[in-house]
């Protein structure tokens, strides 16, 4: 988001970005005192659902330190330009050096106005997930190769100091105004019990980036992971699958079945039959011709192929009512197995890859639907369990809000015996990066899917997307994702009125 914007926290978004794991991000190009606030409060309202109230100060001091670093670093790249002076080179640095924190201070209107027009930001990101809060300051001009040993020299010096008290009675490099806020904010990390290692300054080709690595505490990640498991281990509504399905799956699964085998018993029973029927000959699988026997759809999708209908089949029939709640979610679930199955048909053309994020897309957020299955006892029942463990309420509401819903889909999934690509689709679609190796290219679509359908409802921005997993599709630009969007987006219209 823009900080020019508007300057009201809407804590509604900071859950969400904290929820689904996804970067929000503050933009600014002067940076004036307004915005400095809003940043303050907006890690506050992080750090608040965060249940880490207590590191606000420290925290809000070390951003506000970064981003006013920043700042200064934008406003001596105009003031080099002003003066015709070259800021790698070491005598023409000194000289500029001299004088600019007083011409700048005196007449900063100017310069500010200089750094907008040049289009020169200040970017924070912050970022919670996996049980680490990042956060990150950056601006688009690149650190020269001697500000970056000043600047470590700085955090080298800081290491010996223990106090305010023994950094103040050194004489530190006050050239620039730095030098003291880096070693206080050092001194923050050490409060936190965080070492220097949680702090670094690099840079890119384009940027400068300060980042900041928090570890949050671990209580909280296991309290939420308690309370998923308790919640999966006394939903008494969650039965096994139904006993026709878990035939046929055990038939698909026996090396010695044949396709005919196959067929016939999903042939016995007349509703499945007609499902799947209905959903083979969706534009899903692009079949030339429609089919009107189980025993051609079983040829023309495959063994693989209709396993994975019979998982989203199963899934549908025990979880699937008309309430408004989850027919919302099951809408979402369908647009985005839609976009999962196309990124495979576009950038992938695997088959085996277009038939796992398909189902993947229908499941992945099985554990909000799961939770909206929940009766009022149950959740009485995992309140009183709050209580006996001595658990935070703020744990409770986090899960009723859809924190740690991966978590309950993937353990559901595994207690339906689902098989481990699906789980792992299931369990990592809000933090890709944490996917193990073997699962990563499936985990990749169904989050880029996902991210899709939030970037149509314009609940995240380009920006926000992670950056790894847009690598691996080959995409570089907001343009590209803009078009993909647009293209999948008229695709599945065509596809619900059919």
């Amino acid at each position: 988001m823009s900080a020019a914007q508007g300057l009201v926290v809407d804590e509604s978004k900071v859950r969400k970005a904290i929820q689904s794991g996804i970067p929000l991000t503050i933009t600014t190009f002067t940076l004036p005192r307004e915005v400095e606030v809003y940043i303050e409060q907006i890690i506050s309202v992080f750090l608040k659902h965060l249940d880490q109230e207590k590191l606000k100060d420290y925290i809000v001091y070390c951003v506000l330190e970064l981003t006013g670093n920043a700042k200064k670093a934008n406003t001596k790249r105009v003031y080099f330009m002003e003066k015709g002076l070259d800021l790698s080179n070491p005598e023409q640095y000194k000289e500029g050096m001299s004088g600019f924190k007083e011409n700048t201070l005196s007449n900063i209107a100017h310069y500010l106005q200089l750094q907008k027009e040049k289009g020169l930001y200040i970017k924070l990101i912050a970022q919670a997930k996996s049980n680490i809060f990042t956060i990150e300051i950056k601006n688009n001009v690149v650190v020269t190769k001697n500000e970056l040993i000043r600047i470590h020299d700085k955090l080298a010096r800081s290491r010996q100091f223990n106090s305010l008290e023994e950094a103040m009675t050194q004489v530190l490099d006050d050239s620039e105004g730095a030098g003291l806020g880096l070693v206080i904010l050092v001194l923050m990390l050490k409060k936190m019990g965080l070492d220097e290692d949680c702090f670094d300054i690099l840079s890119t080709e384009k940027e400068t980036v300060a980042r900041l690595i928090i570890p949050l505490d671990q209580a909280r990640a296991e309290n939420l992971s308690l309370l998923a498991a308790t919640i999966v281990d006394n939903v008494k509504s969650l039965p096994q699958f139904p006993e026709n399905i878990l035939i046929v799956q055990k038939l698909i699964g026996d090396p010695k079945s044949e396709m005919a085998d196959i067929a016939r018993q999903i042939s016995m029973d007349p509703a499945l039959t007609a499902d799947l029927l209905k959903i083979v000959n969706s534009a899903q699988y692009m079949l030339f011709k429609k089919v009107d026997s189980i025993t051609d759809a079983v040829k023309m999708v495959g063994m693989r192929g209709i396993k994975n209908l019979l998982y989203s089949y199963g899934t549908q029939k025990i979880l699937g009512d008309e309430s408004a709640d989850k027919k919302m979610l099951w809408d979402h679930s369908y647009k985005t197995a839609f976009f999962a199955y196309n990124l495979v048909k576009n950038f992938q053309r695997d088959r085996n890859l277009l038939d796992d994020a398909y189902v993947g897309g229908i499941l992945h957020d099985m554990g909000k639907i799961i939770f909206s299955n929940v009766h009022p006892e149950l959740l009485n029942k995992i309140r009183s369990f709050c209580t006996e463990k001595g658990l935070p309420a703020s744990t409770f509401e986090d899960l009723s809000a859809g924190m740690n819903h991966s978590e309950i889909g993937a353990l559901i999934a595994e207690k339906w015996n689902f098989p481990q690509d699906l789980v792992a689709a299931i369990r990592y679609h809000h933090d890709p990066d944490a996917a193990p190796k073997e699962y990563k290219n499936l985990v990749n679509v169904i989050y880029l899917a996902n991210m899709l359908c939030a970037l149509e409802k314009k609940e995240v921005k380009f920006d926000q997307l992670e950056s790894s997993v847009l690598e691996s599709f080959g995409i570089t630009s907001k343009k590209q994702i803009d078009a993909m969007l647009e293209k999948f987006t008229s695709g599945f219209r065509r596809e619900i009125k059919a």
